[in-house]
């Protein structure tokens, strides 16, 4: 927002923003959630260790390790000391504890994809009359009628709304979502697509083991949390879309389903991920995005777009993972930045991420709008880019999208 100063000063022509192309999906809104916990990263050692009544140095070691290597600043989680007194065999070996684990999830992340949605709504400015369809994300549950009626009686909503529910599909979850609410809202003219995604990792919560020294990467890496984004064609003049979702890809990766895998217990999910994941994405990467690049219409013979001349909003997995794919495809230091922020502030929150990062770009795009009229320049937002994240499969998903907050080039 401009300061008010600039209410004082001399008019100058604001700079419009992107027009949406007719019947192309289109983000209308965002909106997040969290629960009440939030872990500073420098006591989650401490904190852990105490919790789950382990004093192996070795182990508390590499947990240390790892906390600094992962990024993170801070999360948010489920899971609190009042949990723990409440079920102490959380943290016993070999307890058969599946149940405890999921009435305490469904619960939260019913209630934290209802706030979300509410905030996404209200950031929409329509009604929840309006909500057409419902899609809903987590891998964090498991249990029938699904989370999506849940949500659906939490909010309100028209018992006649159509729900799609997308379960297990991890990190790529959330533009999995985006992709299956852009082919509903541009197939039924009309539609306003609610899409919500939950996680939180209580299913997955285990003492450390030096037979598992896994699970200590998703101590220090990941979080809980909430996502909402409402979607749909042909706006209104109220309203106010964030991004076009001009095509989507999906792909799997034959021979690679054992990389990110995880399998529910009594004990709860047990959760492996290989360390090859970084370099499996940087090898496949490229490829991916050239196809989806090319989805792209309007370009003159021999043109293209440069990796440079785009955004992307990509999925955190791990500092590794953004880090490979900024090398191989040479991109500038900033260009993830987005991605960096949301690990540093909520780290691998799964599904959920996607969201937090497509927020921090508006929040970026917004600043940079408000600098430039200040100082009569034209900012350097692009208009172009790639919505990405990375799932369970190896899944790759992907959407070429356009910022429509971008200023309008003459």
């Amino acid at each position: 927002m401009v300061s008010n100063d600039a209410d004082t000063a001399a008019p100058k022509q604001q700079a419009s923003s992107m027009a949406p192309n007719p019947g192309k999906a289109t983000i209308l809104a965002l909106g997040h959630a969290f629960p009440q916990q939030l872990v500073m990263q420098d006591y989650v050692v401490d904190g852990f260790m105490k919790s789950t009544n382990c004093d192996d140095p070795e182990l508390k070691e590499k947990l240390t390790r790892l906390c600094k290597t992962t990024t993170v600043k801070t999360r948010y989680v489920v899971m609190s000391e009042e949990i723990l007194r409440s079920y102490p065999e959380l943290t016993q070996e070999g307890s058969p504890t599946m149940k405890q684990r999921l009435d305490i999830s469904n619960k939260a992340v019913t209630q934290m994809a209802t706030e979300a949605s509410l905030a996404c709504v209200r950031a929409w400015g329509g009604a929840l009359s309006a909500v057409t369809h419902l899609v809903y994300v987590s891998s964090s549950e498991a249990r029938f009628p699904g989370g999506d009626l849940h949500l659906a009686r939490a909010l309100g909503l028209s018992p006649d709304v159509r729900r799609v529910m997308l379960a297990f599909t991890g990190c790529s979850g959330g533009v999995a979502g985006l992709r299956v609410a852009k082919g509903l809202a541009e197939s039924c003219p009309g539609a306003r697509v609610l899409l919500a995604t939950s996680e939180t990792t209580i299913v997955g919560f285990r003492p450390p083991s030096p037979d598992r020294p896994y699970d200590l990467v998703g101590v220090a890496l990941f979080g809980d949390g909430a996502g909402a984004a409402l979607v749909g064609a042909d706006p209104a003049p109220a309203e106010r879309p964030l991004f076009e979702l001009h095509a989507a890809l999906q792909r799997f990766l034959p021979g690679t389903d054992k990389t990110i895998e995880g399998r529910l217990t009594e004990e709860g999910i047990k959760f492996q991920l290989g360390r090859e994941l970084p370099h499996l994405i940087e090898a496949h990467v490229e490829d991916f995005c050239r196809k989806l690049m090319a989805e792209r219409e309007g370009l003159a013979a021999g043109e293209a777009m440069g990796y440079d001349d785009m955004f992307w909003a990509v999925h955190p997995g791990g500092p590794a993972i953004l880090t490979k794919m900024e090398g191989r495809l040479g991109l500038a230091g900033d260009k993830l930045r987005a991605s960096r922020c949301a690990l540093r502030d909520f780290g691998n929150a799964s599904s959920n991420t996607i969201v937090y990062v497509l927020e921090n770009m508006v929040e970026e795009t917004r600043r940079r709008k408000a600098a430039a009229a200040k100082e009569a320049g034209d900012g350097e937002d692009c208009e172009w880019g790639l919505i990405l994240a990375f799932g369970p499969g190896i899944t790759f998903e992907g959407i070429l999208a356009r910022n429509l907050l971008a200023t309008a080039r003459p």
